[in-house]
């Protein structure tokens, strides 16, 4: 179990124990619900805010203030425990992803997926939905996330999370520092943790659709 307000070296405690409880800051009431997840009496269902890496050599020098290889948006390497990860008692399927056709540059994208508790206790799972931009001429984030919601399931239940996506979220800043759209292909990853991959390659509990952008 770890009490702390921020990533921690945690590489001897992966290798060498089955479970960590991440408990930050709880409270005066923090010992009561540390407990009751330890004797399963609440089932976790919290996701990490941050990204905790293996390394420091993985990090650029402080004084290096360019975005690569720094936080979850621009990292490329492999970290210890990527941002938005998080385990549960129960597990969680997601099916039926489903997005707009024929979108064009100021569109807002609906997207809608079915989540399912596939386990034997009741929980929660936080969905999360990430965008890739897959072919800009400006420097743009590797995956960042555009919507999140915490859903509570119990096992064998069904439920249909819809996500919102506004036009802002397709924009880039170029080279005159103005915010702008461009027409291309874009990505959406959904699921219940960050994607590694980019690209439509599959990964376990994380589905993908490409769209295209059109003037």
């Amino acid at each position: 179990m770890k009490i702390n307000g921020s990533a921690l070296a945690t590489n001897w405690e992966n290798e060498n124990i089955p479970a960590i409880l991440e408990a930050w800051y709880p409270g005066q009431e923090g010992g009561a619900a540390i407990a009751d997840v330890i004797f399963g009496d609440y089932n976790p269902g919290g996701r990490l805010p941050v990204t905790i890496y293996k390394s420091i050599k993985d990090l650029p020098s402080f004084e290096d203030y360019n975005m690569k290889n720094r936080t979850y948006r621009y990292f490329t390497g492999e970290p210890l425990y990527p941002f938005g990860y998080g385990l549960s008692y129960t597990s969680f399927e997601y099916s039926k992803l489903k997005i707009e056709e024929n979108l064009c540059i100021g569109d807002t994208v609906r997207i809608s997926v079915d989540v399912r508790n596939t386990g034997k206790l009741a929980g929660d799972d936080v969905v999360q939905l990430y965008l890739s931009n897959l072919g800009s001429l400006y420097p743009t984030p590797i995956r960042s996330l555009k919507g999140f919601d915490r859903v509570h399931l119990q096992p064998g239940e069904v439920k249909t999370i819809w996500f919102s996506v506004t036009p802002d979220a397709f924009s880039v800043i170029n080279d005159k520092n103005e915010r702008m759209i461009l027409p291309g292909k874009f990505l959406f990853s959904i699921g219940g943790n960050q994607p590694k991959l980019i690209g439509t390659a599959k990964e376990k509990g994380i589905l993908k659709y490409e769209i295209t952008l059109k003037q």
